[in-house]
């Protein structure tokens, strides 16, 4: 669409760019969702546990390198000609880090199942699961690089055809795996690498489709000398500086949700059993409102290029109404819906009991977690990563250790708390940062 078209029409533009990537991102966690209802449901927690434990240290090891597909969207969006080049860029460093993950990961496997203070019915089933779960690392990074090429480009869609033919091939082989073969943990694993295989080979196919002469440009720019490091050294720091940013700040991230989890598994399987499914809602919230945080980095960063300011501010403050809109409706079916959702996750009275007891903390986290989903499109999209990574680091090493520390009388209430501080003050640092910018015009 033209510049003065979506400018004209910024709310129709922002919806266009959003719904395929709101249904495409909620598939993600509607997979762990089914997931967890079959698991669930199987006669003993143990199964689910693990499963918590290994989906949760499978997030941390893939999810730490998340800026795979956040790098990839701003420097193609950015970049003003296609941003082949990135691409080509992100998939050859995708490929090395999933085969280093292989290597290096499995090995640690016990270790890591030991840290997450998993019980001993429910350590067998994390450890089967993490196993099976690596063999597909490299693709698994492969298809971020993927899904961010296709964001920065603006095509919304690919990454929604992408990911549910993915998810819902993984969900069909839960049902085979795991009711019908009986598997359990590594039926679950399994669904869950074919899964990422056929992304891989779906988004490959997809590429052709966008651009049909992109597998001779990736090919010639294989051929040029200028393409490697070695003689052309100034894109790839780039490409490292910004992905090393991103990479404290996921893994800062990401250790917040894995401690959050251990915590839980510390206090008994039907507390880890609760939480893992406040956790699943709670992600299919911040899947579904990074939709408009995704076209947000898309628009940012080309409204950068275009050196557009009209541009940057109208995405902003259209995205960020669209996305308050959302938060205030997802809160609504969470507060008025509690008796209806927890039993489609489990029928274990011990679990939907623990569950109900900090159901509160859920209810309340969208409207404010939303505003950290819209400043990260904004950053990202900006290219200025240092800021997520310094805000990052404040929100989890100053506010929600201490708050967990000292709240830990409180046991279960006490880490959900600890979470709703780690979100405001997320939302309230890239605030700060952001409107430091704007009274510099700093932006563009």
């Amino acid at each position: 669409m033209p510049q003065s078209q979506s400018l004209e029409r910024p709310y129709f533009r922002i919806w266009n760019l959003a719904w395929p990537m709101i249904l495409s991102n909620i598939s993600v966690p509607l997979l762990g969702a089914v997931d967890t209802a079959i698991l669930g449901h199987l006669p003993s927690p143990e199964y689910l546990s693990g499963v918590a434990i290994g989906a949760s240290v499978m997030s941390m090891l893939l999810w730490a390198f998340g800026f795979l597909r956040m790098g990839t969207t701003g420097l193609v969006a950015r970049s003003g000609d296609g941003g082949e080049t990135w691409l080509l860029r992100a998939l050859l460093l995708a490929l090395a880090l999933g085969l280093a993950l292989l290597l290096l990961a499995s090995p640690l496997l016990e270790l890591i199942v030991g840290w997450m203070n998993a019980s001993e019915q429910a350590a067998p089933h994390a450890r089967d699961y993490l196993q099976i779960r690596l063999l597909s690392a490299p693709l698994a990074l492969a298809n971020f690089a993927l899904l961010g090429f296709f964001i920065g480009r603006q095509d919304s869609r690919a990454p929604l055809f992408i990911l549910l033919a993915a998810n819902l091939l993984n969900i069909a082989l839960d049902f085979v795996l795991i009711v019908g073969l009986g598997l359990g943990a590594r039926g679950a694993a399994m669904a869950t690498v074919c899964a990422d295989i056929c992304a891989f080979a779906f988004g490959l196919r997809l590429l052709g489709r966008v651009d049909a002469d992109i597998w001779k440009q990736l090919a010639g720019r294989l051929r040029r000398s200028d393409f490697y490091p070695w003689r052309a050294i100034a894109p790839w720091l780039e490409l490292l500086r910004i992905n090393g940013d991103l990479f404290i700040r996921t893994c800062l991230l990401l250790l917040t949700m894995t401690f959050f989890t251990a915590q839980g598994a510390a206090q008994g399987d039907a507390v880890l059993a609760a939480n893992a499914i406040l956790l699943q809602l709670l992600m299919m919230t911040s899947y579904a409102l990074d939709g408009f945080a995704h076209a947000t980095e898309a628009l940012v960063g080309d409204s950068i290029a275009r050196k557009s300011r009209r541009q940057f501010y109208t995405t902003v403050h259209t995205a960020g109404l669209w996305a308050l809109g959302s938060a205030t409706a997802i809160t609504l079916v969470f507060a008025g819906g509690r008796d209806l959702i927890l039993p489609l996750f489990t029928n274990l009275e011990n679990v939907v009991g623990e569950a109900q007891r900090v159901y509160g903390w859920l209810c309340a986290l969208p409207l404010i977690a939303v505003w950290s989903y819209q400043l990260d499109g904004i950053f990202i999209g900006a290219g200025k990563s240092r800021d997520m990574r310094n805000t990052m680091f404040v929100a989890t090493v100053l506010v929600f250790f201490p708050a967990w520390w000292l709240t830990r009388a409180w046991g279960n209430h006490g880490v959900w708390f600890s979470l709703f501080l780690w979100m405001i003050s997320r939302s309230l640092g890239l605030l700060v940062y952001y409107y430091c910018y704007k009274q510099r015009d700093l932006w563009l």
